[in-house]
């Protein structure tokens, strides 16, 4: 008998743009032989079900179902494609957990961890993970540029500390700009971290469980046209990304078992991927997103086929995963 999935999409973040594309993605490329699949757009002031003919159906939130056709439908599952928050921080995660409803995500936990990049690094850190020097400010801190500088060096990345990685970013070369930084952040969020500039190879390491197992995907090698993987580098072409990134086999080995531990150590699910950066030949964590692109050009869907998972399989492992 088919399942009914939801696929959660759009959210409450900068990021629902991408999102929405990604949720489409996913409904596109289900096995429809297998899965009846809705489009469910989350959105600060409207939870809809969005049909073939792009009606608008509400979505009732005390048990997450919909009526169409005259009926009620409920969902065996939910295939969790918000980038940002609610789907990326914890809160879907949490209402879902509450319903007894699966999800293709991580926990709850997990996810508002893996959200707050200042409690990823935190956590990680007794665990031998290494990372960029940091300097977090709260909205309402005095800033003190010379502080800030003597901790971190120059250039520095001034982020929003859980705004995914797309917004709220900007690399910072002279102290005059330091301010205006950090004001651009925190129209994302009313916390920052503010990190050291680490000259090395980036690379992105997707890592997932498929069919039971935790593998690491083939990594992804991040060559930017603009001063850092920005939005315009990430969606809109600014970048080259190679895969299978071009590593020793030493760094190729070295950074596996990293994202691998990282995975285990916070006791993921679902899919993972994570960013490094060598340095000195070490590779660094900068961040882990839950819900990362799933358009086809995504650094996760180019890895998954580099490793021959078609998006098909890759998706409905996930949701296989999710209800077992």
């Amino acid at each position: 008998m088919k399942k009914n999935i939801a696929i959660i999409m759009g959210g409450y973040s900068s990021e629902y743009k991408i999102s929405l594309t990604s949720g489409n993605v996913v409904y596109e490329t289900l096995d429809q032989s297998k899965y009846t699949a809705y489009r469910i757009h989350i959105f600060k002031d409207k939870w809809v079900y969005v049909d073939a003919n792009n009606n608008e159906h509400p979505v009732d939130k005390n048990d997450f179902s919909i009526s169409a056709q005259g009926k009620k439908i409920t969902f065996d599952c939910v295939f969790n494609a918000i980038h940002g928050s609610p789907g990326e921080d914890g809160y879907m995660q949490g209402y879902f957990k509450l319903l007894n409803l699966p999800h293709t995500s991580c926990d709850m936990y997990q996810a508002g961890i893996t959200y707050n990049k200042r409690d990823l690094l935190s956590i990680l850190k007794p665990y031998g993970i290494k990372t960029a020097e940091s300097f977090y400010l709260n909205l309402g801190d005095t800033v003190d540029a010379d502080a800030i500088i003597s901790k971190v060096g120059l250039p520095c990345f001034v982020k929003a500390n859980k705004a995914g990685s797309s917004f709220g970013v900007s690399k910072v070369h002279k102290k005059e700009a330091l301010q205006s930084a950090v004001d651009v952040a925190f129209k994302e969020d009313d916390e920052i971290i503010i990190e050291s500039f680490l000259d090395g190879t980036e690379v992105s390491v997707g890592v997932i469980s498929y069919k039971g197992e935790v593998i690491v995907l083939p990594i992804t090698e991040i060559v930017s046209e603009n001063d850092f993987f920005d939005y315009e580098a990430k969606y809109e072409g600014k970048s080259q990304e190679i895969t299978p990134a071009r590593l020793t086999k030493a760094q190729e080995a070295q950074v596996n078992k990293e994202a691998k531990k990282v995975y285990e150590v916070l006791k993921m699910k679902g899919f993972s991927r994570s960013e490094f950066i060598f340095k000195d030949g070490e590779p660094h964590l900068l961040e882990m997103n839950t819900i990362p692109g799933l358009t086809r050009e995504s650094i996760l869907p180019q890895q998954a086929a580099a490793a021959n998972i078609p998006l098909a399989d890759l998706f409905a492992n996930a949701i296989e995963e999710a209800l077992a």
